[in-house]
Protein backbone atom coordinates (compact mmCIF):
# COMPACT_ATOMS: atom_id res chain seq x y z
CA UNK A 1 0.00 0.00 0.00
CA UNK A 2 1.45 2.90 -0.65
CA UNK A 3 2.40 6.33 1.72
CA UNK A 4 -0.41 8.35 1.42
CA UNK A 5 -3.40 5.54 1.22
CA UNK A 6 -1.59 4.48 4.83
CA UNK A 7 -1.93 7.60 6.09
CA UNK A 8 -5.60 7.76 5.07
CA UNK A 9 -6.46 4.94 6.56
CA UNK A 10 -4.70 6.62 9.73
CA UNK A 11 -6.73 9.62 9.94
CA UNK A 12 -10.24 7.40 9.64
CA UNK A 13 -9.19 5.25 12.62
CA UNK A 14 -8.27 8.14 14.44
CA UNK A 15 -11.49 9.56 13.58
CA UNK A 16 -12.87 6.39 15.62
CA UNK A 17 -10.90 6.55 18.27
CA UNK A 18 -11.36 10.57 19.13
CA UNK A 19 -14.96 10.37 17.82
CA UNK A 20 -16.41 11.81 21.64
CA UNK A 21 -13.76 14.51 21.42
CA UNK A 22 -15.56 17.59 19.26
CA UNK A 23 -12.04 19.62 18.94
CA UNK A 24 -10.01 16.33 17.95
CA UNK A 25 -12.59 15.38 15.58
CA UNK A 26 -12.37 18.71 13.83
CA UNK A 27 -8.84 18.76 13.45
CA UNK A 28 -8.86 15.76 11.60
CA UNK A 29 -12.00 16.31 9.67
CA UNK A 30 -9.92 19.75 8.47
CA UNK A 31 -6.83 17.12 7.85
CA UNK A 32 -8.92 14.62 5.87
CA UNK A 33 -10.42 17.54 3.36
CA UNK A 34 -6.86 19.23 3.39
CA UNK A 35 -5.84 15.70 1.94
CA UNK A 36 -7.46 15.98 -1.37
CA UNK A 37 -6.40 19.41 -1.67
CA UNK A 38 -3.94 20.78 -4.11
CA UNK A 39 -0.46 21.39 -2.61
CA UNK A 40 -0.38 24.37 -0.08
CA UNK A 41 2.78 26.19 -0.64
CA UNK A 42 3.50 29.53 1.80
CA UNK A 43 5.74 31.89 0.50
CA UNK A 44 7.27 33.61 3.54
CA UNK A 45 10.90 36.18 4.04
CA UNK A 46 11.35 38.93 6.19
CA UNK A 47 9.67 42.75 5.45
CA UNK A 48 10.11 44.08 2.09
CA UNK A 49 11.68 40.49 0.36
CA UNK A 50 9.32 40.76 -2.14
CA UNK A 51 6.75 38.47 -0.98
CA UNK A 52 3.58 39.30 -3.03
CA UNK A 53 6.00 40.13 -5.88
CA UNK A 54 6.69 36.63 -6.39
CA UNK A 55 3.26 35.36 -5.58
CA UNK A 56 1.53 37.94 -8.24
CA UNK A 57 4.90 36.45 -10.93
CA UNK A 58 3.66 32.39 -10.32
CA UNK A 59 -0.11 33.28 -10.81
CA UNK A 60 0.53 36.03 -13.72
CA UNK A 61 -1.76 38.73 -12.11
CA UNK A 62 -0.17 41.21 -10.07
CA UNK A 63 -1.70 41.65 -6.84
CA UNK A 64 -1.32 44.56 -3.87
CA UNK A 65 0.35 43.45 -1.00
CA UNK A 66 -2.00 42.95 2.58
CA UNK A 67 -0.62 42.78 5.65
CA UNK A 68 -2.88 39.51 6.69
CA UNK A 69 -2.42 35.54 5.29
CA UNK A 70 -3.47 35.50 1.96
CA UNK A 71 -4.65 32.25 0.47
CA UNK A 72 -4.73 32.16 -3.30
CA UNK A 73 -6.52 29.20 -5.36
CA UNK A 74 -7.92 28.67 -8.57
CA UNK A 75 -11.37 29.71 -9.15
CA UNK A 76 -14.17 29.95 -12.48
CA UNK A 77 -14.61 33.39 -11.41
CA UNK A 78 -12.41 35.84 -9.14
CA UNK A 79 -13.74 35.95 -5.56
CA UNK A 80 -12.43 36.58 -2.46
CA UNK A 81 -13.69 36.06 0.79
CA UNK A 82 -12.30 37.59 4.61
CA UNK A 83 -12.09 35.52 7.34
CA UNK A 84 -12.30 37.55 10.48
CA UNK A 85 -12.61 35.61 13.81
CA UNK A 86 -15.17 33.04 14.51
CA UNK A 87 -18.54 33.34 12.31
CA UNK A 88 -19.21 33.09 8.01
CA UNK A 89 -16.45 34.72 5.79
CA UNK A 90 -17.42 37.97 4.58
CA UNK A 91 -17.11 38.47 0.43
CA UNK A 92 -15.49 41.56 -0.71
CA UNK A 93 -14.80 42.87 -4.00
CA UNK A 94 -11.15 42.71 -6.20
CA UNK A 95 -10.88 45.98 -7.79
CA UNK A 96 -8.11 46.98 -10.62
CA UNK A 97 -5.52 50.36 -9.81
CA UNK A 98 -3.58 50.54 -12.43
CA UNK A 99 -1.32 47.24 -13.25
CA UNK A 100 -2.49 45.92 -9.55
CA UNK A 101 -5.65 44.28 -8.92
CA UNK A 102 -6.80 45.45 -5.03
CA UNK A 103 -8.64 42.68 -2.53
CA UNK A 104 -10.35 45.49 -0.78
CA UNK A 105 -10.85 44.13 2.55
CA UNK A 106 -11.69 47.54 4.06
CA UNK A 107 -13.03 47.61 7.81
CA UNK A 108 -11.19 43.93 8.19
CA UNK A 109 -7.46 45.31 8.65
CA UNK A 110 -7.33 43.00 11.64
CA UNK A 111 -8.34 39.77 9.10
CA UNK A 112 -7.19 36.41 10.09
CA UNK A 113 -7.22 35.23 6.38
CA UNK A 114 -8.43 36.17 3.00
CA UNK A 115 -9.01 33.87 0.66
CA UNK A 116 -9.07 34.90 -3.26
CA UNK A 117 -10.33 32.24 -6.20
CA UNK A 118 -9.03 33.59 -9.42
CA UNK A 119 -9.10 31.66 -12.95
CA UNK A 120 -5.27 30.85 -13.42
CA UNK A 121 -3.34 27.74 -14.90
CA UNK A 122 -0.67 27.98 -11.77
CA UNK A 123 -2.95 27.94 -9.26
CA UNK A 124 -5.01 23.85 -10.64
CA UNK A 125 -2.44 22.17 -8.94
CA UNK A 126 -1.29 24.95 -6.33
CA UNK A 127 -2.88 27.28 -3.30
CA UNK A 128 -0.05 30.18 -2.58
CA UNK A 129 -0.27 31.75 1.01
CA UNK A 130 1.16 35.01 1.10
CA UNK A 131 2.28 35.05 4.68
CA UNK A 132 2.84 38.20 6.89
CA UNK A 133 6.50 39.23 7.75
CA UNK A 134 5.85 39.00 11.11
CA UNK A 135 4.70 35.84 10.87
CA UNK A 136 6.43 32.57 12.85
CA UNK A 137 7.15 29.75 11.64
CA UNK A 138 4.53 27.43 13.36
CA UNK A 139 1.94 30.39 11.64
CA UNK A 140 3.60 29.95 8.44
CA UNK A 141 3.68 25.99 8.38
CA UNK A 142 0.61 25.63 10.38
CA UNK A 143 -1.59 25.61 7.26
CA UNK A 144 0.92 25.05 4.64
CA UNK A 145 2.31 21.94 3.00
CA UNK A 146 5.38 22.89 1.67
CA UNK A 147 7.11 26.69 2.16
CA UNK A 148 8.90 28.86 -0.13
CA UNK A 149 11.04 31.03 1.57
CA UNK A 150 12.74 34.31 0.28
CA UNK A 151 16.07 35.79 1.39
CA UNK A 152 18.91 37.74 0.09
CA UNK A 153 21.45 36.15 1.32
CA UNK A 154 21.67 33.17 4.03
CA UNK A 155 21.83 35.24 7.23
CA UNK A 156 21.56 33.81 10.79
CA UNK A 157 17.82 34.64 10.94
CA UNK A 158 16.91 33.18 7.72
CA UNK A 159 18.92 29.86 9.32
CA UNK A 160 17.00 29.98 11.97
CA UNK A 161 13.26 30.10 10.28
CA UNK A 162 14.76 27.42 8.66
CA UNK A 163 15.31 24.87 11.63
CA UNK A 164 12.45 26.49 13.13
CA UNK A 165 10.88 24.44 10.24
CA UNK A 166 12.28 21.48 10.91
CA UNK A 167 12.15 21.51 14.48
CA UNK A 168 10.09 18.57 15.04
CA UNK A 169 11.39 14.69 15.12
CA UNK A 170 8.98 13.97 12.05
CA UNK A 171 10.44 17.48 10.22
CA UNK A 172 13.59 16.36 10.17
CA UNK A 173 13.14 12.85 8.81
CA UNK A 174 10.57 14.11 5.94
CA UNK A 175 12.81 17.33 5.88
CA UNK A 176 11.80 17.61 2.14
CA UNK A 177 8.96 20.87 2.19
CA UNK A 178 11.27 23.78 1.67
CA UNK A 179 12.58 25.18 -1.36
CA UNK A 180 15.10 28.76 -0.89
CA UNK A 181 14.62 31.15 -3.08
CA UNK A 182 17.41 34.50 -3.38
CA UNK A 183 14.57 37.23 -4.26
CA UNK A 184 15.28 40.51 -5.54
CA UNK A 185 18.17 38.35 -7.44
CA UNK A 186 19.14 41.78 -9.37
CA UNK A 187 20.28 43.74 -6.38
CA UNK A 188 22.62 40.98 -5.74
CA UNK A 189 24.62 42.11 -8.30
CA UNK A 190 24.50 45.61 -7.48
CA UNK A 191 22.47 46.14 -10.61
CA UNK A 192 24.83 44.92 -13.18
CA UNK A 193 23.91 43.66 -16.50
CA UNK A 194 25.21 40.31 -15.36
CA UNK A 195 23.70 40.94 -12.17
CA UNK A 196 21.20 37.57 -12.83
CA UNK A 197 24.02 35.06 -13.74
CA UNK A 198 26.00 35.98 -10.58
CA UNK A 199 22.53 35.39 -8.44
CA UNK A 200 22.53 31.99 -10.25
CA UNK A 201 26.45 31.30 -9.24
CA UNK A 202 25.63 32.19 -5.39
CA UNK A 203 22.63 30.41 -5.57
CA UNK A 204 24.33 26.96 -6.65
CA UNK A 205 27.18 27.80 -3.74
CA UNK A 206 24.35 27.80 -1.31
CA UNK A 207 22.85 24.48 -2.48
CA UNK A 208 25.98 22.89 -1.40
CA UNK A 209 26.52 25.12 1.72
CA UNK A 210 26.54 22.56 4.78
CA UNK A 211 24.24 24.89 6.45
CA UNK A 212 21.91 25.56 4.41
CA UNK A 213 21.75 21.74 2.67
CA UNK A 214 19.97 19.96 5.52
CA UNK A 215 17.14 22.54 5.66
CA UNK A 216 15.71 22.59 1.99
CA UNK A 217 15.40 20.93 -0.93
CA UNK A 218 16.85 23.08 -3.55
CA UNK A 219 18.27 27.06 -4.07
CA UNK A 220 16.93 29.20 -6.75
CA UNK A 221 17.55 33.09 -7.57
CA UNK A 222 14.29 35.14 -8.78
CA UNK A 223 14.28 38.64 -9.90
CA UNK A 224 10.74 39.58 -9.06
CA UNK A 225 9.98 42.39 -10.87
CA UNK A 226 11.62 41.19 -13.98
CA UNK A 227 8.95 37.99 -13.80
CA UNK A 228 5.91 39.69 -12.73
CA UNK A 229 7.18 42.22 -16.16
CA UNK A 230 7.72 38.87 -18.01
CA UNK A 231 4.07 37.47 -17.22
CA UNK A 232 1.95 41.33 -17.10
CA UNK A 233 4.31 43.24 -19.78
CA UNK A 234 1.04 45.94 -21.49
CA UNK A 235 1.12 46.70 -24.76
CA UNK A 236 1.31 50.34 -23.71
CA UNK A 237 4.73 49.66 -21.68
CA UNK A 238 6.28 47.33 -24.31
CA UNK A 239 5.96 50.61 -26.55
CA UNK A 240 7.40 52.79 -24.22
CA UNK A 241 10.37 50.59 -23.53
CA UNK A 242 11.06 50.31 -27.17
CA UNK A 243 10.86 53.93 -27.51
CA UNK A 244 13.89 53.74 -24.67
CA UNK A 245 15.68 51.47 -26.43
CA UNK A 246 15.85 53.86 -30.22
CA UNK A 247 18.51 55.52 -27.49
CA UNK A 248 22.27 55.07 -27.73
CA UNK A 249 23.00 52.47 -25.13
CA UNK A 250 25.85 54.72 -23.32
CA UNK A 251 23.26 57.76 -23.74
CA UNK A 252 20.68 55.71 -21.87
CA UNK A 253 22.53 54.54 -19.75
CA UNK A 254 23.61 58.26 -18.51
CA UNK A 255 19.66 58.37 -17.38
CA UNK A 256 19.81 55.28 -15.59
CA UNK A 257 22.57 55.99 -12.71
CA UNK A 258 20.03 56.83 -10.55
CA UNK A 259 15.54 57.53 -10.54
CA UNK A 260 15.87 60.89 -10.19
CA UNK A 261 18.17 61.38 -13.59
CA UNK A 262 15.84 58.83 -15.48
CA UNK A 263 12.36 60.81 -14.46
CA UNK A 264 14.05 64.56 -14.64
CA UNK A 265 13.62 67.09 -17.67
CA UNK A 266 16.62 66.86 -19.45
CA UNK A 267 15.66 63.41 -20.77
CA UNK A 268 17.04 62.87 -24.86
CA UNK A 269 13.45 61.70 -25.76
CA UNK A 270 9.79 63.14 -25.83
CA UNK A 271 8.18 60.93 -23.34
CA UNK A 272 6.31 62.45 -20.09
CA UNK A 273 8.03 61.56 -16.32
CA UNK A 274 4.88 60.50 -15.24
CA UNK A 275 5.61 57.02 -17.86
CA UNK A 276 9.06 56.87 -16.73
CA UNK A 277 8.07 57.15 -13.33
CA UNK A 278 5.59 53.91 -13.67
CA UNK A 279 8.09 52.42 -16.02
CA UNK A 280 10.90 52.45 -12.98
CA UNK A 281 8.33 51.01 -10.41
CA UNK A 282 6.85 48.12 -12.82
CA UNK A 283 10.33 46.87 -13.93
CA UNK A 284 13.17 49.37 -11.46
CA UNK A 285 16.26 50.54 -12.97
CA UNK A 286 17.85 47.04 -13.64
CA UNK A 287 14.64 45.98 -16.06
CA UNK A 288 14.50 49.12 -17.72
CA UNK A 289 18.16 48.50 -18.74
CA UNK A 290 17.96 44.83 -19.45
CA UNK A 291 14.60 45.36 -21.61
CA UNK A 292 16.26 47.60 -23.37
CA UNK A 293 19.26 45.81 -24.47
CA UNK A 294 17.47 43.00 -25.09
CA UNK A 295 15.06 44.64 -27.51
CA UNK A 296 18.20 45.79 -29.36
CA UNK A 297 19.33 42.43 -29.78
CA UNK A 298 16.14 40.98 -31.70
CA UNK A 299 13.75 40.53 -29.28
CA UNK A 300 11.78 43.17 -30.78
CA UNK A 301 8.01 41.69 -30.30
CA UNK A 302 5.88 41.71 -27.04
CA UNK A 303 5.87 37.61 -27.33
CA UNK A 304 9.62 37.16 -27.90
CA UNK A 305 10.86 39.76 -25.40
CA UNK A 306 8.01 38.03 -22.15
CA UNK A 307 10.10 34.27 -23.49
CA UNK A 308 13.41 36.11 -22.43
CA UNK A 309 12.26 37.77 -19.39
CA UNK A 310 10.61 34.64 -18.29
CA UNK A 311 13.75 32.97 -18.36
CA UNK A 312 16.31 35.16 -17.18
CA UNK A 313 14.56 36.35 -14.10
CA UNK A 314 14.59 32.66 -13.25
CA UNK A 315 11.27 32.21 -12.78
CA UNK A 316 10.96 29.32 -15.49
CA UNK A 317 13.78 27.59 -12.82
CA UNK A 318 11.43 28.13 -9.95
CA UNK A 319 7.99 26.81 -11.65
CA UNK A 320 10.10 23.93 -12.31
CA UNK A 321 11.53 22.85 -8.74
CA UNK A 322 7.82 23.56 -7.68
CA UNK A 323 7.09 21.33 -10.14
CA UNK A 324 9.53 18.49 -8.98
CA UNK A 325 9.62 18.71 -5.32
CA UNK A 326 6.14 20.03 -3.93
CA UNK A 327 3.16 19.86 -7.40
CA UNK A 328 3.82 16.02 -8.27
CA UNK A 329 4.90 14.94 -4.82
CA UNK A 330 1.57 16.19 -3.94
CA UNK A 331 0.66 13.24 -1.89
CA UNK A 332 3.55 12.66 -0.05
CA UNK A 333 3.73 15.87 0.71
CA UNK A 334 0.10 16.02 2.06
CA UNK A 335 0.82 12.36 4.11
CA UNK A 336 3.56 14.30 5.76
CA UNK A 337 1.29 17.13 7.17
CA UNK A 338 -1.07 14.32 7.95
CA UNK A 339 1.36 12.72 10.25
CA UNK A 340 2.34 15.76 11.96
CA UNK A 341 -0.95 16.73 12.48
CA UNK A 342 -1.06 12.85 14.04
CA UNK A 343 1.27 13.72 16.37
CA UNK A 344 0.21 16.66 17.80
CA UNK A 345 -3.04 15.67 18.32
CA UNK A 346 -1.48 11.93 20.48
CA UNK A 347 0.63 14.71 21.93
CA UNK A 348 -2.44 16.56 23.18
CA UNK A 349 -4.52 14.29 24.34
CA UNK A 350 -2.70 10.88 24.27
CA UNK A 351 -4.78 7.93 24.96
CA UNK A 352 -4.21 4.42 25.95
CA UNK A 353 -6.59 3.09 22.67
CA UNK A 354 -4.57 5.01 20.09
CA UNK A 355 -1.14 3.46 21.20
CA UNK A 356 -1.54 1.38 18.53
CA UNK A 357 -1.90 4.75 16.08
CA UNK A 358 1.12 5.99 17.53
CA UNK A 359 3.33 2.95 16.67
CA UNK A 360 1.92 3.00 13.49
CA UNK A 361 2.99 6.51 13.21
CA UNK A 362 6.70 5.73 14.22
CA UNK A 363 6.54 2.55 11.78
CA UNK A 364 5.36 5.16 9.09
CA UNK A 365 7.92 7.65 9.07
CA UNK A 366 10.71 5.23 10.20
CA UNK A 367 10.53 3.25 6.68
CA UNK A 368 8.69 5.74 3.98
CA UNK A 369 10.74 5.64 1.40
CA UNK A 370 9.09 8.40 -0.49
CA UNK A 371 10.88 10.76 1.72
CA UNK A 372 14.04 9.12 0.80
CA UNK A 373 13.74 9.57 -2.97
CA UNK A 374 12.81 13.01 -2.32
CA UNK A 375 15.77 13.76 -0.14
CA UNK A 376 17.81 11.59 -3.27
CA UNK A 377 17.04 14.31 -5.89
CA UNK A 378 17.56 17.41 -4.16
CA UNK A 379 21.01 15.96 -3.15
CA UNK A 380 21.53 14.67 -6.61
CA UNK A 381 20.21 18.03 -8.23
CA UNK A 382 22.27 20.49 -6.19
CA UNK A 383 25.65 18.00 -6.22
CA UNK A 384 25.61 16.98 -2.53
CA UNK A 385 25.70 13.79 -3.68
CA UNK A 386 27.88 13.09 -6.62
CA UNK A 387 27.61 9.71 -9.49
CA UNK A 388 28.58 9.42 -12.96
CA UNK A 389 26.76 11.40 -15.36
CA UNK A 390 24.93 8.47 -16.76
CA UNK A 391 24.51 7.32 -13.86
CA UNK A 392 22.88 10.15 -12.19
CA UNK A 393 20.67 10.97 -15.47
CA UNK A 394 19.37 7.33 -14.47
CA UNK A 395 19.31 7.65 -10.83
CA UNK A 396 17.05 10.92 -10.84
CA UNK A 397 14.29 9.31 -13.67
CA UNK A 398 14.12 6.16 -11.43
CA UNK A 399 13.39 7.87 -8.64
CA UNK A 400 11.10 10.12 -10.11
CA UNK A 401 12.52 13.22 -10.85
CA UNK A 402 11.23 13.49 -13.79
CA UNK A 403 7.63 11.66 -13.18
CA UNK A 404 6.72 9.37 -11.26
CA UNK A 405 4.05 7.46 -13.40
CA UNK A 406 5.89 4.15 -14.35
CA UNK A 407 6.60 5.27 -17.90
CA UNK A 408 8.44 8.33 -16.89
CA UNK A 409 10.76 6.56 -14.36
CA UNK A 410 12.09 3.58 -16.73
CA UNK A 411 12.33 6.50 -19.65
CA UNK A 412 9.94 5.49 -22.28
CA UNK A 413 8.62 8.26 -24.44
CA UNK A 414 5.99 6.24 -25.94
CA UNK A 415 2.92 3.84 -24.37
CA UNK A 416 5.33 0.46 -24.16
CA UNK A 417 3.65 -2.51 -23.27
CA UNK A 418 3.71 -4.40 -19.71
CA UNK A 419 5.99 -6.55 -21.18
CA UNK A 420 8.15 -3.70 -22.39
CA UNK A 421 8.52 -2.19 -18.74
CA UNK A 422 9.22 -4.99 -17.06
CA UNK A 423 12.31 -5.68 -18.87
CA UNK A 424 13.38 -2.09 -18.75
CA UNK A 425 12.45 -2.85 -14.71
CA UNK A 426 14.46 -5.82 -14.30
CA UNK A 427 17.98 -4.45 -16.27
CA UNK A 428 17.45 -1.38 -14.24
CA UNK A 429 17.24 -3.53 -11.01
CA UNK A 430 19.91 -5.62 -11.69
CA UNK A 431 22.25 -3.01 -12.82
CA UNK A 432 21.41 -0.60 -9.62
CA UNK A 433 22.01 -3.72 -7.30
CA UNK A 434 25.46 -3.97 -8.46
CA UNK A 435 25.68 -0.19 -7.81
CA UNK A 436 25.02 -0.78 -4.36
CA UNK A 437 26.95 -3.65 -3.50
CA UNK A 438 30.15 -1.74 -4.79
CA UNK A 439 32.68 -2.28 -2.53
CA UNK A 440 34.85 0.16 -4.35
CA UNK A 441 32.33 3.13 -4.40
CA UNK A 442 31.72 6.09 -2.21
CA UNK A 443 29.50 5.34 1.02
CA UNK A 444 27.43 8.15 -0.85
CA UNK A 445 27.18 6.49 -3.90
CA UNK A 446 26.03 3.20 -2.36
CA UNK A 447 23.46 4.84 -0.57
CA UNK A 448 21.96 6.56 -3.51
CA UNK A 449 22.08 3.11 -5.18
CA UNK A 450 20.15 1.38 -2.34
CA UNK A 451 17.44 4.14 -2.56
CA UNK A 452 17.46 3.67 -6.61
CA UNK A 453 17.18 -0.44 -5.68
CA UNK A 454 14.19 0.21 -3.56
CA UNK A 455 12.34 2.73 -5.96
CA UNK A 456 12.65 -0.21 -8.92
CA UNK A 457 11.41 -2.77 -6.20
CA UNK A 458 8.48 -0.91 -5.60
CA UNK A 459 7.44 -0.58 -8.97
CA UNK A 460 8.10 -4.63 -9.31
CA UNK A 461 4.27 -5.37 -8.25
CA UNK A 462 2.85 -3.18 -11.08
CA UNK A 463 4.23 -6.08 -13.30
CA UNK A 464 3.80 -9.45 -12.23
Amino acid sequence: MTLDRVVWSMLHEALAVYRDSPRATAWLRSHVERYTEPVRIAVAGRSRIGKSTLVSALIGDEFAPLSSFVWYRNGAEPRAHVFSGPGRPHEVTIGRRGSRHHVEIGQFDRADRVVVDWPARTLRDVVLIDTPSEATPEQVLGDADALLYLMRHVQDDDLKFLQSANDHPIARTAAIHTVAVLARADEIGAGRIDALSSAKQIARRYRRDVAVQPLCQNVVSVAGLLAVAAKTLREDEFQALRVLASLGREELEDHLLSADRFVGEQFPVAMEPTVRQALLERFGIFGVRLITALIRQGFDSQVKLTGQLVQRSGLGELRDSIAVHFSERREILKARSALLALDVLFRMEPRQNARKLMTDLERVVASAHDFRELRLVAALQSGRTKLPAELQAEALRLVGAEGTAPLARLGFEYEADPREQREALLDALVRWQAQAADVHASHDHRKAAQIVVRSCEGLLPQFP
